[in-house]
């Protein structure tokens, strides 16, 4: 019998269901839980049917290509949770694939609980799914303060937890050896490519040529690179050469605490790094067909797309997006950001104070038992 059954398809997911998971088996230790699930997850005793990885896809045009993969996979999941009937499913983000998971469910009678953990960008696009997951989901957790605005004229019942990467960053054990171990004796440009094979290809030429650039002009800094995964490594180590300093995952939060600026690609790691206080310049490479059909077809036009500077409501980091993401602008960017970063290093500090010191992990394994338990 399957108490739970958590659905993650991408990194951040991963470790947001990994949290929580923790948090859930302290509570209760005999908890039986299934999972579509990453390596964090996976390394935690639940019972793995299946892998985060083959779930992952980038871009409106590659999500066409792999509709058929997709597909399999979305069938297979839905039959296996028909089949285990847990009292609840949990689906973490990945609003594109697990809004119609969840759709899917109902409509083949499944009675279980269903929580969706992490609320889609309804306010950015897709307002039309705010009445669609009121009338399918049992609660809504949402680790943005701004978003249960957005559904307060519906019955769905939606919690602010705050944000799980306050807890994540503030408990996280520091190395004190780190800049020892990986011969770090400058000021470290900290570079995050991403965390799928594409976005690697599309993002890190430019931050490594860029990187080259700033430490001519600034011998003092010294270039570390983000490794996500194992699994990622020897592209990164193949595109930035043997000499290139590659920090592992298990390590990130060290790379962090001692960058003194980063080039991010946009995502929960820019999050990250505000909360770590890093002067970043975010950016991402997006194909012109997905350029065209975000603002002409889905009309996404917002003043900021870094979720930092959502959460602030103002521009915290540069945003380099599409045809802005030149290798001019990233080393102008970058260059500003060195230049002065008072204001930067202020702004991350109102993100904080924004997202407040909710033990988030921790008050969502509590509303999810109280939903399943009651």
């Amino acid at each position: 019998m399957v108490d739970l059954f958590i659905l993650a398809a991408e990194p951040s997911g991963d470790a947001h269901g990994a949290r929580l998971i923790e948090e859930l088996l302290a509570k209760h230790p005999d908890l039986k839980i299934s999972a579509i699930a990453g390596p964090k997850m996976r390394a935690l005793p639940i019972e793995c049917v299946g892998r985060m990885e083959d779930l992952q896809v980038m871009g409106f045009i590659d999500v066409l290509w792999a509709l058929p993969r997709i597909a399999h996979h979305f069938f297979s999941i839905r039959n296996t949770i028909l089949t285990l009937k847990p009292k609840a499913v949990i689906c973490i983000d990945y609003p594109g694939f697990n809004l119609r998971m969840e759709k899917s469910l109902r409509k083949k009678g499944f009675t279980g609980k269903l929580i969706h953990y992490i609320c889609p960008s309804v306010w950015a696009w897709g307002k039309k799914r705010v009445p669609k997951m009121a009338r399918t989901l049992d609660l809504l957790l949402s680790i943005l303060p701004f978003e249960k605005s957005f559904f307060q004229k519906t019955k769905l019942p939606v919690e602010y937890i705050g944000h799980p990467l306050i807890d994540a960053v503030k408990n996280h054990p520091e190395q004190a050896d780190f800049r020892t171990t990986y011969q770090l004796t400058g000021k470290i440009l900290a570079l995050f490519p991403g965390s799928r094979k594409g976005e690697i290809e599309q993002n890190f030429p430019l931050q490594l040529e860029a990187a080259r650039r700033l430490c001519s002009l600034d011998p003092q800094l010294q270039v570390a690179i983000s490794v996500c995964s194992k699994e990622r490594e020897a592209q990164v180590w193949s595109m930035a050469g043997l000499k290139a300093i590659c920090i592992p995952p298990e390590h990130t939060y060290d790379l962090m605490r001692h960058s003194h600026l980063a080039l991010a690609k946009s995502g929960t790691v820019t999050l990250e790094l505000a909360l770590h206080e890093v002067p970043t310049v975010v950016h991402y490479a997006i194909k012109p067909i997905d350029l065209f059909l975000a603002q002409k077809i889905f009309k996404i036009n917002l003043p900021h797309y870094c979720i930092v500077n959502i959460i602030a409501e103002k521009r915290i980091f540069p945003e380099l997006y599409g045809p802005r993401f030149t290798l001019n602008n990233l080393v102008e960017a970058a260059q500003t950001l060195l230049k002065n970063s008072t204001a930067c290093r202020n702004g991350c500090m109102e993100v904080k104070k924004i997202l407040g010191n909710q033990p988030a992990s921790q008050i969502a394994a509590e509303r999810i038992s109280s939903l399943i338990y009651k």
